[in-house]
Order: structure tokens, then sequence, then C-alpha cells
């Protein structure tokens, strides 16, 4: 068996993956999974639910979440890439800044992705990112608030 050429194993996955969240551009990031590829939310991410099965779930829900987000990312600084014993596995550890539409504010997301790439497509992506602090950065802490307080009460 060849090795899988660098522009379509994880490295290569990355580089578009991320060009991708700094175009803010759906269909790109989309094109990059499998089709019936998972994008999974572990931690709870307010506005998002905690998978997109499929890549049309991938296309139509970050097309909504960017859609609807003041947040424009200008960089993604990399922490550390995290190779695994796995070929198709990485561990990605990274920051997306940017500023806040309207407000003209910088924000700072911090996150760590886990990729599984198999022929050049995405077949799992667990997002561990900090909704709450993306909230808080938004301006939308008290309605998130709000809305996890009605669903305890509810």
């Amino acid at each position: 068996m060849s090795p899988t050429p660098p522009e379509l194993g994880p490295l290569g996955v990355l580089a578009r993956y991320r060009r991708a969240i700094l175009d803010r551009s759906a269909d790109d990031l989309a094109d990059l999974y499998a089709v019936d590829g998972v994008h999974e939310f572990p931690f709870l991410f307010p506005g998002m639910p905690a998978r997109f099965h499929g890549r049309e779930e991938v296309r139509a829900g970050y097309r909504a979440a960017w859609d609807a987000s003041p947040a424009l990312p200008e960089r993604i600084l990399e922490v550390a890439v995290h190779t695994s014993t796995d070929p198709e596995v990485i561990t990605v550890e990274q920051t997306v800044t940017g500023t806040v539409t309207g407000t003209g504010e910088p924000f700072a997301f911090p996150g760590l992705l886990v990729m599984r790439v198999r022929g050049g497509a995405l077949v799992q992506v667990r997002d561990y990112m900090d909704g709450l602090g993306v909230a808080r950065a938004l301006g939308r802490l008290p309605a998130v608030a709000a809305l996890l307080d009605g669903r305890r009460s509810g």
C-alpha cells in the first residue's frame, strides 16, 4: 500500500480546514468531509447541536452559524499539532483570533480538534471549544445564561 500524499493526509486537510474557517466558507469546509462524516461538539456550545452528521449538515450548520455570528476570524494561531500512532488521526491545539463586528472588540477562542482523515476526507472531527467563552466575547452570555436557567427549571 502506497503512502497517502501529504495534501490528502491529516496535515493537508488541516491546512484546507483552517482556510475555510478564515474565509467563513461553509461550502469549502463541508467539502472536506466524507459524505457521512461527523463533526462533534463534546463540550456545551450554546446555539450549536452536539453534532453534525454528514457533509450536508456540516454545510447547513456552519452556514447558519456564520451568517448569525458577528465574529470575523483573522488568524489561527497554532499552539501544537500532535500526530498519533494512528496515521489517520491528529490532535490540534489552536487559537482563533479576530474581531467582533459592530464593537470592534478583539477575540481569542482557544480550542482543541481531534481529526480523523481517511482517503483525503474528514470522517470525524471532535471540536472542543469554550462555548461560554465564545458567548461572552460576542455579548451573548446573558441570553445563554437565561436559556440554560430556563432549561433547568422547565
